[in-house]
């Protein structure tokens, strides 16, 4: 299948690693001209020069953070102005911190709005003029598997999470005019750091070795498996894609069946 990508104006948030990079990686095989986004100059230039020896196609990057409303914006421009324009949009940024409800004060649960959806928002805001400008585009945003089946330990991703669902579904329907595509992609346990982290904590709380932690947890996936990077960014790719054309405002898991609610 053609996807279309080809020589598409796409930006890639928090693409120095982990999910992001793996999305980026997909869009620059597929031949997409591509902008990474990350708060580490360094992380970004490496994360550039391997996607580059591994595909033949160069990203560009900008360094910033995706809770300042200046660097975000500066983002979407240059992306804009490096490419002629925006055709696609992958908003994904680090989860906040783990823990319960009695460990979080008002300046946490502000601080976990601002970065699990408020960085979203003014990405979204940023780019909607260049979308329109150039008949259309797509967005989607990376949430979690948590918004079909909550995850303990992790109150403030749960919480957000859910919400970026809510905002996807209302986005589709009113940018579908604009010839807008908006969908949500929730990541199961996708072998990233992030993942290593929360596999560390658990195996701490239970008093078992890493290794077996992450044995009870492919044993609850149905494939047996964590899914790689490129098993998450090969969906996203198709969603940013022209292949797409009708699915929109929908909220997809890439888990591997690990979730068994509808």
């Amino acid at each position: 299948m053609n996807l279309g990508l080809k020589d598409k104006p796409v930006l890639v948030m928090a693409s120095s690693g982990g999910l992001g990079r793996g999305v980026a990686l997909e869009f620059a095989r597929e031949g997409a001209r591509v902008m990474l986004f990350a708060r580490s100059e360094e992380k970004l230039r490496d994360t550039a020069a391997a996607i580059a020896a591994e595909t033949g196609n160069e990203p560009l990057f900008t360094a910033g953070d995706i809770t300042v409303a200046a660097d975000v914006e500066r983002a979407v421009e240059r992306t804009a102005a490096e490419f002629g324009g925006l055709w696609a949009l992958f908003n994904n940024t680090g989860g906040p911190p783990a823990g319960g409800f009695d460990q979080f004060d008002d300046d946490a649960w502000r601080s976990a709005f601002d970065l699990t959806l408020l960085g979203y928002v003014r990405a979204i805001r940023a780019a909607l003029p260049h979308f329109r400008a150039g008949g259309g585009g797509r967005i989607v945003n990376n949430s979690s598997a948590s918004t079909k089946q909550a995850i303990d330990g992790l109150l403030l991703s749960n919480t957000f999470r859910a919400g970026l669902v809510g905002l996807g579904k209302t986005l589709a329907r009113e940018l579908g005019k604009d010839k807008i595509l908006v969908n949500t992609v929730g990541p199961g346990r996708v072998d990233t750091e992030r993942v290593a982290q929360l596999d560390t904590l658990w195996a701490g709380q239970k008093g078992i070795a890493y290794d077996e932690q992450r044995r009870q947890s492919e044993a609850a996936i149905p494939l047996g498996r964590y899914g790689e990077p490129a098993d998450f960014g090969r969906i996203v790719a198709f969603l940013c894609s022209e292949a797409n054309a009708y699915v929109s405002g929908q909220n997809l898991l890439i888990d591997g069946a690990m979730v068994g609610a509808y």
